[in-house]
């Protein structure tokens, strides 16, 4: 099936890792044109390189306030349009609500929810009819995951965020749609088994509790985000869509 990508522009936060990496990734590989951005300066050149001449980059914080400006101004000054954007923030610290300061709680606050927020309310109302919104967001938006106190409180926030943006949109023609990775074989979920002290045992427990018994691979994440942005997604709007081979038990 033709997704409908070749020649349209999206951008892509936290693009030059994971799963923003993963969906660049599919975008290029569909004939789309992609604007990654990621906090370190190096791991953007490095992403724009591999990704081909498709990609452009720049180094931003999600947290401050100019990334959505910046990233629409190389979108528009490079391509002269931008078609949506995927908006995919880093994790939060892991812990129980029991031993997360205040600190931790702001800092995430901060990038994990209120950058997130910004960046679909700016580049949303910067698309035309058939532009497109997707947050990467978490099956914590439906289900709390253990350890993750902040991303369980945040993540449902953004969902509905998402679900009103869409409302607010939908009469242009604009659709937000979320997606809610389960695991997924990324180095974040890596660094988690690892902090459990015994990678091969927490990983081996995770995926005994989801019915394909597996990790999900970046690129099957991937493929599914760029489905909600693709035009061949037109009249799927509001969805909160989980990628997690089973794992949330929920209808």
């Amino acid at each position: 099936m033709d997704l409908g990508l070749r020649d349209r522009v999206y951008i892509v936060t936290g693009g030059t890792r994971g799963l923003g990496r993963a969906c660049a990734d599919v975008l290029v590989s569909e004939g789309a044109r992609v604007v990654v951005s990621g906090r370190n300066a190096a791991s953007v050149d490095v992403a724009c390189t591999e990704l081909g001449e498709q990609a452009r980059g720049i180094a931003a914080d999600n947290a401050d306030t100019a990334t959505p400006a910046r990233l629409l101004e190389v979108a528009r000054s490079t391509w002269g349009r931008v078609d949506g954007a995927l908006v995919s923030v880093g994790g939060p610290p892991k812990g129980p609500v029991t031993q997360m300061s205040d600190e931790q709680w702001t800092t995430a606050f901060s990038s994990v929810f209120l950058g997130a927020v910004r960046l679909m309310r700016e580049i949303g109302q910067s698309l035309d009819d058939g532009g497109s919104l997707v947050a990467v967001l978490s099956s914590s938006v439906r289900s709390p995951l253990a350890e993750m106190a902040i991303s369980n409180g945040l993540r449902p926030g953004l969902g509905m965020v998402a679900k009103t943006l869409a409302d607010e949109l939908g009469p242009r023609g604009v659709r937000v749609n979320g997606v809610l990775p389960g695991r997924v074989a990324t180095e974040r979920v890596a660094e988690l088994d690892a902090s459990s002290g015994d990678p091969d045992a927490a990983r081996a427990a995770a995926e005994a509790t989801i019915p394909l018994r597996r990790y999900g691979t970046p690129e099957e994440f991937g493929r599914a985000a760029a489905f909600l942005l693709a035009p061949a997604s037109s009249y799927v709007t509001g969805v909160m869509l989980p990628v997690d081979g089973g794992l949330l038990r929920a209808l």
